[in-house]
Formats: C-alpha cells, sequence, structure tokens
C-alpha cells in the first residue's frame, strides 16, 4: 500500500530503477563487450550475480524503508530486466550472431577457465610473434 501520492511513489521507483541500471553498469561490462566473449562465460556470469543480488537487496531496502510496493515492482522489473539482458548477452557466441543453445562455446579458442584456475592458459609465449616483426 503506498502511504504517498501516486506521483512521488512513481518517481520514488523510477529513481531506484535508476540505482539497479547502475549497479549493472558498475559490476559487468556493456553488453557489447560481453557479446563479443565466448558464450557462457563463468566471470560474466559470476559477476552477473552478484549484480543481481546487490540490486535485489538494494530494492528490498529501499521498498521496505519506503513501505511503498510502487518501489517494489518497479526496481524487481528493472532487476530482472537487466538481469536478462545480460544472460542472453553472455549466451550470444560471436561467430554466429545468436544464442548458443548448448553449454561453453569454443569457436574463437579461448580457455574454458578462468585466469585463477589456469594461469598457464594465459601466459604470454617466450618468443611473441609481435617481437620478431620489430
Amino acid at each position: 500500500m503506498a502511504l504517498r501520492s501516486p506521483e512521488v511513489s512513481l518517481g520514488m521507483g523510477l529513481a531506484v530503477g535508476t540505482v539497479v541500471y547502475g549497479i549493472y553498469q558498475g559490476a559487468l561490462p556493456n553488453a557489447a563487450d560481453i557479446r563479443s566473449l565466448d558464450a557462457h562465460n563463468r566471470d560474466i556470469q559470476a559477476s552477473e550475480r552478484m549484480a543481481a543480488w546487490t540490486a535485489a537487496g538494494v530494492v528490498a531496502g529501499i521498498s521496505l524503508l519506503a513501505k511503498d510496493a510502487t518501489v517494489f515492482i518497479i526496481g524487481g522489473s528493472m532487476v530482472v530486466a537487466m538481469s536478462a539482458w545480460h544472460r542472453y548477452s553472455d549466451a550470444v557466441n560471436p561467430a554466429e550472431g545468436r544464442a548458443a543453445t548448448g553449454g561453453a562455446s569454443t569457436s574463437m579458442g579461448t580457455p574454458r577457465v578462468t585466469q585463477a584456475e589456469a594461469p598457464e592458459l594465459y601466459a604470454v609465449p617466450e618468443q611473441s610473434p609481435y617481437e620478431s616483426v620489430i
């Protein structure tokens, strides 16, 4: 039940939606950069989950403090929309330009593990092809 006028509730809801957008922008790269990576990237998935939980906590906290369901509905809808947008962007296979239907994609030859799990896969070769040109 809204304790405020509809105009104030709507403004507060839109402000919380903007905060959710800001949380996602700070926690994740933009959608174009995510789409250029291989599909189902573990780092992107972990960052998206962190952003979703953070944003959901902020929305719940502000809506409880405001005692206004409109704030919760608008903020929660924004969390769902941003989460779906980033999850879809992560599912896109850059070689095909559409969502990959299976597990991890290997189209670009990028390792399926993070740098912390297998640092040897991310190491620079002894003689870089760039050094031979110079």
